[in-house]
């Protein structure tokens, strides 16, 4: 189980953790629907951490969108968030397309190092939440607590994390009140 006196930092995965996912993407601020409950859940989760977002946004790797429509879905995300009083400390996302074999593409660890190195973190001191696979790997190859949120590919990814120790909660807001 996770110690959350230690964490200093929660980073989520963007898509089916905040927001709903697609398998066609999501690729313009009309698409970016956020899951029930989830900025509320960042607004009490702001009250005792960072929220930082690491998010593989291969849409635009893929052309399906620009780094300016990313941009446009982040800030209703932030406008949305400050409705809530809540807000997202950093924004980490990776455009490449999975061929292109970059470094900050998840499940390599770019994407949290420069999160702990932002806010001065060790990994012990950072919980990784999201619903891949990758997400998984990622946190494990960097040595942070994770945490599969069953929205989104959680389901899915539960199937394929079968027998291993990880924590897993239903929703953003049932880890805020798993969290306590």
């Amino acid at each position: 189980m996770i110690d959350w006196s230690k964490i200093k930092a929660i980073v989520l995965d963007r898509d089916g953790v905040i927001n709903h996912d697609s398998d066609a993407y999501i690729k313009s601020p009309v698409e970016w629907i956020p899951i029930a409950g989830s900025l509320g859940a960042i607004a009490e989760l702001n009250k005792k951490f960072k929220v930082a977002i690491a998010t593989n946004q291969s849409g635009i790797g893929r052309g399906y969108y620009d780094e300016l429509v990313l941009d446009a879905m982040h800030q209703k995300m932030i406008s949305l968030l400050a409705e809530k009083n809540a807000r997202i400390n950093h924004i980490e996302f990776c455009p490449h397309h999975p061929d292109d074999n970059c470094e900050c593409r998840k499940p390599k660890t770019l994407m949290l190092e420069r999160i702990a190195n932002k806010f001065d973190l060790d990994p012990s001191e950072i919980v990784f939440v999201g619903d891949s696979k990758s997400d998984y790997e990622c946190a494990q190859a960097f040595d942070c607590p994770f945490v599969l949120l069953l929205t989104g590919k959680g389901l899915k990814t539960l199937e394929k994390l079968a027998g291993k120790n990880i924590q897993i909660e239903k929703s953003l807001t049932k880890l805020v009140e798993a969290i306590g």
